[in-house]
């Protein structure tokens, strides 16, 4: 989540507000100044109102610095803390390692709200029982028993959902396994509350507004809980699918003995072919005497005189496949996207077990090969435009999700 307005850092953290906040910020507001100006006037009331908004979405923010505190120890990088309409959100770079460190990061955010709830408790029996501050610790108390609570229930995307993932990977020791669960119980809950509310509402019309709310968190919850069920599935795939059924030869094989001219001629001005409009040039290969000797890249040329382009081989430019970025057949397709994301490639060589070139893969066949089996509509122009540009589409993290993997 990067909409909004970047407020500072906590921990190394950055701190970000979506703009979705300042509704919720708002309507609490005025929600609890409503009550507090009764007896306490209009200025009051509405100062009391937006310093109980305020404590509420630092209470989020505590919450969710909990979950990253805990991922943090275990050396996990922590993108953000961003509040919204719905509460907080903190981005980690990736999940933990093990059920029991899973569990802890989920534990954490709900553990630190009741002990906000603990806190914001006890200080209503300090301050005096009538007055204005009492009332808001009050509140803050309900709101944080409230929030721990509510976060416990045992669907994702809520930290319940996180700790049911924990106990099931722990029980089958499989990770997919545990996200599966949690999400369809996510899935389950989040459609069981907009059920709820819609027959509240038909029962009692005056609870329009809480209906409302109650269908909008049932229907955040559900619909999270179905991108989980997605990410999983492509996690899975990329796990489960290798080099070889991604990889094309869409690649030239050329006689390392031919001089650069001769190449130059023959192929890099006569075979380059154009997609979209942009010009996309197939990797070259050398062989002689029946054997690989390794790839060779047209840009290497302008590193030779053009006097000597006459009499000069492509081996004296050839890169030797040990020294160029290969796979094999085998590498499962996460690593394949890592790699290519870490070197910043626009293909990666494919070699067979006889340690000669298999095929290549670049992004367009990552995409290519996972559609089918994900049912992305992705059409033959969209992959060529992928392949031509070199990046996957907007809003598919192929490279964060297959380093998470790794």
């Amino acid at each position: 989540m990067q909409a909004g307005w970047r407020i500072g850092s906590l921990f190394g953290i950055p701190l970000r507000i979506d703009y979705s906040w300042l509704f919720i910020l708002a309507f609490v507001t005025f929600f609890y100044a409503k009550d507090f100006s009764v007896p306490w006037g209009v200025f009051w009331g509405t100062s009391a109102g937006l310093t109980l908004a305020l404590l509420l979405f630092g209470s989020v923010l505590l919450h969710e610095l909990g979950h990253s505190l805990a991922a943090m120890s275990q050396g996990i990088k922590v993108n953000s803390i961003a509040l919204f309409i719905f509460g907080g959100v903190a981005a980690i770079d990736r999940e933990s390692k093990t059920p029991a460190e899973a569990f802890r990061v989920a534990i954490a955010g709900p553990v630190v709200s009741l002990l906000l709830f603990g806190l914001f408790a006890l200080i209503t029996k300090v301050l005096p029982n009538s007055g204005i501050l009492t009332l808001v610790a009050i509140e803050l108390a309900k709101i944080n028993l409230t929030i721990g609570l509510f976060n416990l229930i045992p669907g994702l995307p809520l930290d319940g959902g996180q700790v049911l993932k924990a106990a099931v990977w722990q029980l089958t020791g499989n990770r997919f396994t545990g996200v599966r669960w949690a999400a369809k119980t996510g899935k389950l809950l989040g459609g069981l509350a907009v059920a709820i509310a819609v027959v509240a509402f038909l029962t009692e019309p005056s609870l329009i507004a809480s209906a409302i709310w109650i269908v909008l968190i049932g229907s955040f919850v559900a619909s999270n809980a179905s991108n989980y069920e997605r990410t999983i599935d492509l996690q899975e795939n990329l796990l489960q699918v290798v080099a070889a059924d991604a990889m094309t030869r869409d690649f030239r094989v050329v006689d390392a003995n031919l001089t650069l001219r001769q190449f130059a001629d023959e192929y890099i001005l006569a075979d380059a072919w154009a997609s979209e409009g942009k010009k996309l040039m197939l990797p070259f290969y050398a062989v002689s005497d029946g054997r690989y000797r390794g790839l060779v890249k047209p840009s290497d040329l302008q590193s030779i005189e053009r006097s000597r382009w006459e009499t000069e081989t492509l081996a004296s430019i050839v890169r030797p496949l040990n020294e160029v970025a290969t796979v094999t057949e085998n590498t499962p397709l996460a690593e394949v996207i890592d790699r290519l994301e870490a070197g910043e490639l626009r293909h990666i060589t494919v070699l067979s077990p006889a340690e000669t070139v298999a095929g290549i893969i670049d992004k367009g066949d990552v995409v290519r090969t996972l559609a089918p089996r994900l049912n992305w509509l992705i059409s033959p122009a969209d992959i060529g435009r992928i392949k031509t540009e070199g990046s996957y589409p907007p809003g598919l993290p192929l490279g964060a999700i297959a380093k998470n993997l790794i």
